[in-house]
């Protein structure tokens, strides 16, 4: 499923790949449209409505990602809003051995993700995430999401890599095809990304999983292997 042996760099989504992407599923289709219909005196079901049907326009664009756009376009916080169900954020299972695993490895690990910095400074501060990999690179950074073809050449330009000898896994099969045309050599989908909901179908194409334990032998193999 995944060719160890080639590789020298794992990029690595983080929301539904590292963090169960309930957190972000129960904000975006719970907790803001309760808040928004409370703040704007709206039936929580119109509320809801209405949002999805903005998002939903957003999508694939930087946008769809941004809070700073978010907070302006509904005149609400956000950050504050995460911040109130925070207790939600939590590690994927397998995630932290994993991790661990790849370090031991040798392989770099570096989170790539199209989390605004606000939120992600938020997760990282519940999960101490940034400890247990190389780098973090936000798409907000380069001014586009993952999606565009052209995020994966700007991303070198900020973090030097071989494409051929790079995983990326994500839970997102857009994110994922984008990256296999942008020449990234192997790519690994996650399958089951919100722990409260049920399994995604697999890519005609690209490898998927639904938890790390089912590549952590093979990477288990590839650590104990003498160095070339």
């Amino acid at each position: 499923m995944v060719n160890w042996s080639t590789l020298d760099t794992v990029f690595l989504d983080m929301d539904g790949t590292l963090l169960d992407l309930h957190f972000d599923s129960h904000f975006w289709l719970e907790h803001l449209p309760k808040r928004y219909a409370e703040q704007y005196n709206l039936h929580p079901q119109q509320a809801k409505e209405t949002l999805i049907a903005m998002i939903m326009a957003e999508r694939g664009s930087l946008n769809w990602y941004c809070t700073d756009y978010w907070s302006e376009r509904l005149s609400v916080d956000i950050n504050q809003l995460k911040a109130e169900v925070s207790d939600r954020i939590g590690y994927r299972p397998h995630v932290p051995d994993f991790l661990a695993t790849l370090r031991r490895s040798g392989l770099r690990s570096v989170i790539v993700t199209n989390c605004h910095p606000d939120p992600l400074a938020l997760k990282l501060s519940r999960t101490g995430l940034d400890k247990h990999v190389d780098a973090i690179i936000s798409s907000h950074e380069l001014g586009k999401p993952k999606e565009d073809p052209d995020f994966w050449r700007d991303l070198g330009r900020k973090i030097a890599y071989r494409q051929q000898h790079t995983l990326m896994v994500d839970d997102s099969f857009p994110v994922l095809e984008s990256a296999r045309r942008a020449g990234i050599g192997q790519c690994l989908a996650i399958l089951e990304p919100d722990s409260k909901q049920a399994p995604n179908p697999q890519h005609p194409d690209i490898p998927g999983i639904r938890h790390f334990d089912e590549v952590m032998p093979a990477l288990r193999l590839h650590q104990a292997l003498p160095s070339k």
